[in-house]
C-alpha cells in the first residue's frame, strides 16, 4: 500500500547529493562580495561608522502567472489576490494568447477597459499593477499554435503575414515595458492535428518565429518554451540528443537569437499514481543532469510554468506540497544557469479546464495553487515567502574599519543605513553578479 509521503522518496534517497550541490551552488552562484569605502565631503575616509545592511530586492526572479488579476466575482477576492501576489513574487507572467487577445481581427484587447475574457486580463491592466508593485512582467507568448485565432488560419503565407503584423504591433506597444518575451511555446505538442495553423507543421516554424521576433524586439530577451514531458522524462531526455535540445541547437546554428531556455514542470498526475509517475522528475541527479546539459547551449534557463499538487485540503497533503516545492526551488536556485522560477496558479479553483470552484475537474483537481479556494495561504505559499524573504536574503549589522568593510550577500539591491558621529543617512547599492561590486560611498555623513 502506497502512502502520499512516498512521493518524497527520491529526495530522501539522494539527500546528501542534493544538499551538497545546493549548498555549494547557492554560495557560488547566488552570492557576491561587496567592498564598501566611505568618504566625507572632503574626500576623507569615514571610520568607526556603524552600517545596517538590508536587502531590498532580489536579482533572481520568482513569480507566477497573473491570469486572475481582477477576474474574481467580488472586490474582496480581487484585493486578496493583488495582496498575496505582491507579497510573494517579483515577477509575473502576462497572457498574450493570440485568440484571446484579438478574438476579432483588428480589435485587440490591450486597454484596461477591454471586454473581459476569463483568465486573460488585459495587458495594460497587468502592466499597471506590475509597475505599481515593483514586479517584473514577462510575456507569454508570441507564437503558440494552440491559440491561433480562426480568422488567422489559412495558407502558410497568410499566417506568416498576420503573425508578422502581430509581432510588430506588440513590439510597438510593449517592448519598452516588458523585457522577457516567450516567442514559441509547446512546439512538440499537437503537430499535424486538424484545426491547428498550417504554418505550425513547417520546418522553419522556430527559426522564422525567432528571426521575426528579433526584427521587432531589438533590445528584449527572447525565450523558447516547452512542456515538461519533452524535457524531463525518461522517454524524451537523452542528454544532448534530446529532441528539445537538438531543436534549440539547430535553431541557434541557423541564426536564431534564443536568449533563454524555458522549461515547464507541471506535475499533472492523478493522486493514486503520483509517487510512481513523478519519481523520475523528482530525482535530484536527473534534475541537475538536465540543467547541466541544457546549460551547455550557453543560454540561461527559466522554470516557466510549475504546478505541484496538494490534491486535498488536509495538513499532510499541503505539507507534502510545500516540502516538494522547497526541494525543487532550492535545487533550481542553486544552478548557475537558472534565472527565474515561475509558479503557475496562485489560487486554487480557477485553473484551466474547469468551472470556477469545481475541484474535481480540469487542473482544479490537483489543488495546485499556493492559496486555497477561500484565499487562505497554504504551507507552500509560506515556504516560498520564507525562502526569498528570509533564508535567501542578506541583512547585516557591521562596523567600518580603517579600510572600509566588505560583506557577502545575495545579488540584489541593498539599503545601507550609515551612522557616524551621531548622524545617520541612507544609501542604496546594487550587488551585481556581473560587476566588481566595489563601492565608494562619497559625501557620507557630511557636516
Amino acid at each position: 500500500m502506497t502512502r502520499r509521503s512516498d512521493v518524497l522518496k527520491p529526495f530522501e534517497q539522494k539527500k546528501a547529493f542534493m544538499e551538497d550541490r545546493v549548498r555549494h551552488g547557492i554560495e557560488q552562484n547566488r552570492k557576491g562580495t561587496a567592498s564598501l569605502h566611505f568618504k566625507d565631503a572632503e574626500g576623507r575616509e569615514v571610520n568607526g561608522a556603524h552600517i545596517e545592511i538590508r536587502q531590498k530586492t532580489h536579482d533572481f526572479h520568482y513569480g507566477a502567472n497573473l491570469f486572475m488579476l481582477d477576474e474574481f466575482n467580488s472586490e474582496e477576492q480581487n484585493q486578496a489576490y493583488r495582496k498575496y501576489f505582491a507579497e510573494t513574487f517579483n515577477m509575473a507572467t502576462l497572457p498574450f494568447y493570440w485568440s484571446d487577445l484579438e478574438p476579432e481581427q483588428g480589435k485587440p484587447r490591450f486597454a484596461k477597459d477591454s471586454p473581459k475574457v476569463y483568465r486573460r486580463p488585459a495587458p495594460d491592466l497587468c502592466l499597471e499593477y506590475c509597475e505599481a508593485n515593483g514586479i517584473e512582467p514577462k510575456a507569454h507568448c508570441l507564437n503558440y499554435a494552440h491559440f491561433t485565432p480562426q480568422w488567422a488560419k489559412g495558407d502558410i503565407w497568410k499566417e506568416k503575414h498576420l503573425l508578422d503584423k502581430r509581432f510588430r504591433e506588440l513590439a510597438e506597444r510593449y517592448s519598452g515595458r516588458i523585457r522577457d518575451w516567450e516567442v514559441t511555446n509547446e512546439t512538440f505538442w499537437g503537430m499535424r492535428i486538424p484545426g491547428y495553423c498550417t504554418f505550425y507543421d513547417q520546418d522553419d516554424f522556430i527559426e522564422w518565429s525567432f528571426e521575426t521576433a528579433e526584427r521587432y524586439f531589438h533590445t528584449n530577451r527572447l525565450i523558447i518554451n516547452e512542456a515538461h514531458s519533452r524535457i524531463w522524462d525518461n522517454e524524451h531526455y537523452q542528454g544532448n540528443r534530446s529532441p528539445y535540445y537538438m531543436q534549440i541547437e539547430r535553431a541557434i546554428r541557423n541564426g536564431a537569437r534564443i536568449d533563454c531556455i524555458g522549461m515547464q514542470f507541471h506535475m499533472f498526475y492523478r493522486a493514486e499514481k503520483e509517487a510512481e509517475e513523478t519519481a523520475q522528475f523528482y530525482d535530484p541527479e536527473r534534475i541537475f543532469d538536465v540543467l547541466d546539459t541544457y546549460a551547455k547551449l550557453g543560454r540561461s534557463i527559466q522554470i516557466t510554468e510549475l504546478t505541484i499538487p496538494a490534491y486535498a485540503y488536509t495538513e499532510e497533503d499541503e505539507e507534502i506540497q510545500a516540502e516538494i516545492i522547497r526541494h525543487l526551488y532550492s535545487m533550481w536556485f542553486s544552478h548557475p544557469a537558472m534565472e527565474a522560477i515561475l509558479y503557475w496558479n496562485l489560487a486554487d479553483g480557477f485553473a484551466h479546464g474547469a468551472k470556477q470552484g469545481d475541484m474535481t475537474a480540469g487542473e482544479n483537481y490537483f489543488h495546485g495553487g499556493l492559496l486555497r479556494y477561500d484565499f487562505t495561504p497554504k504551507a507552500s505559499c509560506r515556504t516560498i515567502q520564507d525562502l526569498f524573504q528570509k533564508v535567501w536574503r542578506t541583512n547585516l549589522s557591521l562596523d567600518t574599519e580603517t579600510d572600509g568593510l566588505a560583506f557577502k550577500g545575495f545579488y540584489g539591491t541593498y539599503e545601507l543605513e550609515i551612522t557616524a558621529d551621531g548622524k545617520t543617512e541612507k544609501r542604496d547599492i546594487h550587488l551585481d553578479r556581473h560587476s566588481n561590486n566595489k563601492f565608494d560611498i562619497i559625501e557620507v555623513i557630511s557636516t
